[in-house]
């Protein structure tokens, strides 16, 4: 392996952008896994290995390459939103399950937003900007995400409250959670996080059963009419909302 280096020079130490950063923006990874790669010594700049997390490049002059392949830079950012259908997976690769990245088929390389289980259905976020990918997966940043869930047996006041005060799973209690019910077996929930599985073992401690999981909401984006297992590039303004409220409020970005 190439000794590895700290580049150097007026754009490192006055300006230009982090390489982690730099790497979740081109669309290459997350932000987290940058980190890795570069730790691992597997990301070079103008071909010397950079290990260095402080590292700045400047992405105007500088070559980058990720286990010796060339990165440029994303052309145009993307926004998509898709209704999942149940039967499919978030992963980005899982060998034997259908991907929901299969049904968005398009040439560039697109991750998705946070995650549903392979049961559930409803809206689900895909983007290539590291940035909003990162805001909108981190259950520290309060983004709101709306269900609609049916359960097998009518559900009481008392279970509704109790989903709606919090209760314990995994260790330790849920936050908060706004609940308005339906009928008599449905109701919607918003939640500010993202556990795995979570309404489902929130309701499976209260004895219930789960008939159908939807989201129809994150933040500002809408599941609406899109039919299932369609999708559709969010509007100008739905991007200008999500953006505002990803970057604003005192969540700025930590990588700059």
């Amino acid at each position: 392996m190439s000794e590895s280096t700290q580049i150097t020079g007026p754009e490192t130490a006055n300006g230009g952008i982090r390489l982690q950063k730099w790497l979740s923006q081109a669309g290459v990874c997350s932000r987290r896994t940058g980190e890795v790669w570069i730790r691992e010594g597997r990301v070079r700049v103008n071909g010397l290995v950079v290990t260095e997390l402080g590292t700045r490049i400047d992405p105007q002059s500088d070559r980058v390459e990720v286990n010796g392949k060339p990165v440029r830079s994303i052309r145009q950012l993307l926004y998509i939103a898709l209704n999942k259908p149940g039967g499919y997976v978030t992963s980005l690769k899982q060998p034997g399950e259908k991907l929901v990245t299969k049904l968005v088929r398009i040439p560039e390389r697109i991750y998705p937003i946070g995650r549903l289980d392979k049961a559930s259905t409803g809206l689900l976020l895909l983007t290539n900007d590291g940035r909003l990918h990162h805001r909108l997966s981190h259950p520290s940043f309060d983004h709101e995400k709306e269900y609609r869930v049916t359960v097998a047996a009518p559900i009481s006041d008392e279970h509704l409250q109790r989903l709606s005060k919090g209760m314990p799973i995994l260790g330790s209690p849920t936050r908060p959670a706004d609940v308005v019910r339906v009928s008599d077996r449905r109701f919607r929930i918003t939640l500010k996080e993202g556990r795995n599985r979570q309404i489902r073992r929130m309701l499976e401690a209260l004895g219930h059963r789960v008939v159908e999981l939807q989201r129809i909401r994150m933040a500002n984006i809408r599941l609406g009419r899109l039919p299932e297992g369609k999708w559709r590039y969010l509007s100008d303004r739905e991007v200008a909302v999500l953006l505002t409220q990803c970057l604003g409020n005192g969540c700025q970005d930590d990588s700059a």
